[in-house]
């Protein structure tokens, strides 16, 4: 049986975990073998059904009082229970920040290997796999040893992937045993950022700046742009360490991780780090005066020339 971790924040789906679940459904028909999921927290139990859509036949519900919210240690020992109750073969996870997080903990608890960020994985004794490494700069082969088999699967790795004839979904409620222990780390209290519009990571268009903005003032014309096309504003990691726009805009490898259809980096060198973060787009257009900078040598489309001019001219033409 093929286990995949559904993560959700509040019950609000991570669509990660539908890529994860793609790859899980591959596992499970290359070992002829059934394809389950485990969903933690109450706000999950809506989740199960839609589920059934990406191949889960059955849907573990883990609940308890104290996961109303985020404890990746007690995430991790219900995870821990439920295997022991299940058997699986494999368990899969999104390779976001709470499922690596959790799985490592999962993978210490079981004194497990754990493969993570992987892109593709090959079926056998030992399984065979493909992982993302220093900062999505390589790509690493290697055996994962160990049984079951722990493995998450790297962000916009793989388009997620519904099936034509979803089976009927079976539902089960798991109530593990936790300790005080294991609610040592958990969500306490939310800040949540002000932010109007579209969110970064649901943004279909991306409009980022880096150090060629120049200014907090001039992401002005970016914010316009992006509200002419219902896109987000997002900034390099010089942006945000210059206090031009806020952490929670910045893209990249100690940022977030997008994959819009349409990325336009603007003033954007395209250092490794940064590329990392926004890589997954469908097309990318990059504006820089640099016909020579990375981002401009990877994009699919370039505009070389200062952005204080050229998103001007764009902006005018789209009003027009």
């Amino acid at each position: 049986m093929i286990l995949t971790f559904i993560e959700h924040d509040r019950g609000k789906l991570n669509e990660s975990s539908l890529e994860a679940l793609t790859l899980a459904r591959r596992l499970a028909d290359d070992m002829a073998s059934r394809l389950e999921v485990a969903l933690i927290g109450a706000e999950a139990r809506a989740l199960a059904e839609p589920l059934a859509a990406y191949g889960a036949v059955r849907a573990h519900l883990v609940e308890h009082a104290w996961l109303d919210d985020y404890a990746p240690d007690a995430w991790a020992a219900s995870l821990a229970q439920l295997m022991a109750a299940t058997s699986p073969d494999v368990v899969v996870a999104a390779g976001s920040e709470r499922g690596n997080e959790v799985m490592a903990r999962l993978a210490a608890r079981l004194d497990l290997p754990l493969a993570s960020n992987c892109t593709e994985v090959a079926t056998g004794q030992p399984f065979r796999v493909t992982r993302v490494r220093w900062g999505g700069s390589l790509l690493e082969e290697a055996h994962l040893k160990g049984s079951p088999a722990l493995l998450t699967v790297a962000e916009h790795a793989l388009a997620a992937e519904s099936i034509s004839k979803p089976p009927e979904i079976d539902v089960r409620p798991f109530v593990p045993t936790l300790t005080e222990e294991d609610m040592r780390v958990r969500v306490v209290r939310r800040v949540e950022p002000e932010r109007e519009g579209v969110s970064l990571t649901d943004a279909r268009v991306v409009v980022a700046g880096g150090r060629g903005v120049g200014s907090a003032e001039g992401f002005a014309a970016l914010e316009e742009l992006a509200g002419l096309l219902g896109g987000a504003v997002a900034a390099s990691r010089v942006a945000t360490n210059n206090g031009w726009r806020p952490h929670a805009d910045q893209v990249g490898q100690t940022g977030a991780r997008v994959a819009p259809d349409l990325y336009i980096a603007c003033g954007i060198s395209g250092a490794i780090q940064h590329w990392v973060g926004c890589k997954a787009a469908k097309h990318i257009l990059a504006i820089n005066t640099d016909p020579e900078a990375p981002m401009v040598t990877k994009a699919d489309y370039a505009i070389i020339g200062d952005l204080h001019e050229v998103l001007p001219a764009i902006i005018q033409k789209l009003k027009s």
